[in-house]
């Protein structure tokens, strides 16, 4: 018997045998009529959202006073250093990072600023309409390292932020504008960079805190957020200032700054360890390793007293604390009158004075440097005045305290680094100083240009600087005679006549006063001076073997 319900209902699988509907079609429309109720719910949601936002914006009454930054002129801005008493209880403007956020209610935000490394607590607290409930919760929301614009009252907080460097005031904020928005994701934080550099190098650590360990590489491989601790901006400030105080003794001396080429024809002072410039305009040249040939070439045109201070490049292997591929060179030359120790002497008040003034003048950098650094600070010159010793007499400490010297007394080899440093604590004990000078080196260590000894011709008139037991500057009388300077330079097998030498030989045919100089490394300088680590820790952005970036 042949069913009566029509064709399109046998058919259809929405529909039963009977002609109703099927269980498959009631929940495809359970189903939709389920996504048309969360369509119709988000719309009345979204809708009230915007509604509640329009409400909040029409009721902010701080509105005008925070967010971006307004195209207009604006107030005198000061810098977080020059902060003082006197500006307690004043309207002041400042421009730092924020250094980390903290909200304590709906009504009270904290923002700890940081500028240069130095960082002040400022205070986000609703009022009424000078600061709203929006203008805490816009403040507290921004990421840490974002510039802003900030207004507002110093005050005296009570107690002081201990967690501030600036911790007898505190900022209480009217206006707050977004200069720049940090990510929100950095590598590495700033606060992470300015707990003490970690003594391993494994990479991953955390400390008893779960904080995370930040070591040497990281913090070089993000040198731009490094650079930006309070101990960073310490210690180039200090740097900054080697270099200034150096400059400024040599000038008052009546010396005269020169830059010589740092781009050479021929591989020079034996040719080792020397960066090549493969095509340059079809041929090759070099990276110089000092500006030493110029020196002297600048007392042979009758200068008399020349200083530079620029960049020397080596290329050795040397993966040390103390070795870099490039730094800054602090060199001079100048003549001397009767012997080479009237520039020795000058030298080594060069050095009492570099030193001194930066104990008086930056007495707050070397105390941040401090925390950080045990040693800054406790650097030591006794009398005011250099300790020189002949370099025998140095062989002879050592000996003395049983240290293995046997290479150093047959005039084999120069001291080991281990040597120096062991000498270095010697002679801090035994003088109470951490600056000294060893004088009258072996002939068979120093370069071809150092002048042999008038009476001793296993020796030469050459010395060599040391801080904290580390050499910071090499230097000597410099050979002034064209004849002798040929055959020293025969005797070390260099040729006179090749490309890279004959215009330095030829400077001293026409005469040429006698005289000395010597190189100081500033990175090694400031290395030593603070008690850092590592030199890396006082250039900027070092270059080492395994090193070419940032």
């Amino acid at each position: 018997m042949e069913s009566s319900l029509p064709t399109h209902a046998k058919d259809n699988p929405n529909v039963s045998a009977d002609g109703a509907p099927s269980k498959n079609a009631l929940k495809k429309a359970q189903k939709e009529a389920e996504k048309a109720a969360k369509k119709a719910a988000a719309k009345k949601a979204d809708e009230e959202k915007r509604a509640a936002q329009q409400a909040q914006t029409s009721e902010d009454t701080a509105k005008d006073k925070y967010g971006e930054l307004p195209q207009e002129e604006g107030p005198i801005i000061t810098h977080l250093k020059k902060l003082g008493e006197d500006h307690v209880d004043k309207e002041v403007t400042v421009i730092a990072r924020i250094h980390n956020s903290r909200s304590q209610s709906a009504k009270l935000a904290f923002l700890m600023l940081r500028q240069q490394g130095k960082t002040v607590q400022a205070v986000v607290a609703a009022n009424g309409e000078a600061v709203s409930r929006q203008m805490v919760k816009w403040a507290v929301s921004l990421s840490v390292n974002s510039f802003v614009r900030v207004t507002g009252l110093i005050k005296k907080p009570d107690p002081p932020v201990a967690s501030a460097s600036i911790s007898n005031l505190e900022l209480h904020v009217t206006k707050i504008y977004l200069l720049a928005r940090a990510a929100e994701q950095l590598p590495m934080q700033v606060k992470d960079a300015e707990r003490p550099p970690p003594a391993t190098a494994e990479e991953g650590q955390v400390d008893a805190e779960g904080a995370p360990i930040v070591t040497l590489k990281t913090r070089l491989d993000n040198r731009v957020i490094d650079l930006q601790t309070e101990c960073n901006q310490a210690i180039f400030t200090i740097s900054d200032a080697v270099e200034g105080l150096f400059t400024e003794y040599m000038r008052k001396s009546g010396s005269r700054q020169f830059n010589t080429p740092k781009i050479l024809g021929a591989a020079t002072e034996g040719g080792s360890g020397v960066f090549e410039v493969s095509n340059y305009f079809g041929k090759s040249g070099f990276l110089a390793q000092s500006p030493q040939l110029y020196k002297q070439m600048l007392i042979a045109a009758d200068c008399e007293s020349v200083f530079e201070v620029g960049p020397v490049f080596r290329a050795e292997n040397s993966n040390t604390h103390r070795h870099l591929c490039e730094f800054t060179g602090l060199d001079f030359e100048m003549v001397f009158d009767h012997h080479y120790h009237e520039v020795l002497g000058f030298a080594e008040q060069l050095i009492v004075f570099i030193i001194q003034e930066l104990q008086a003048r930056y007495k707050d950098e070397i105390a941040v440097v401090h925390r950080y650094f045990p040693r800054a600070g406790d650097f030591r010159i006794k009398d005011g005045k250099a300790l020189r010793l002949k370099y025998f007499d140095g062989i002879k400490i050592l000996r003395d305290a049983g240290v293995d010297t046997t290479e150093q007394d047959n005039y084999v080899t120069d001291l080991t680094t281990a040597q120096e440093k062991r000498l270095g604590q010697l002679i801090r004990e035994k003088y109470d100083t951490d600056f000294y000078v060893l004088d009258e080196f072996p002939m068979v260590v120093r370069p071809f240009y150092t002048k042999q000894h008038p009476t001793d011709p296993k020796l030469s008139n050459s010395y060599d600087f040391f801080m904290r037991g580390e050499e910071i500057m090499s230097g000597a009388q410099r050979i002034n005679d064209a004849a002798e300077l040929e055959a020293s330079m025969r005797s070390k097998g260099l040729d006179p006549d090749a490309e890279g030498f004959v215009d330095y030989v030829n400077a001293f045919r026409q005469g040429c006063r006698p005289h000395a100089g010597g190189g100081l490394g500033l990175n090694r300088i400031v290395m030593f001076f603070l008690g850092l680590d590592n030199v890396r820790q006082a250039t900027p952005f070092p270059r080492d073997p395994q090193r070419l970036r940032p």
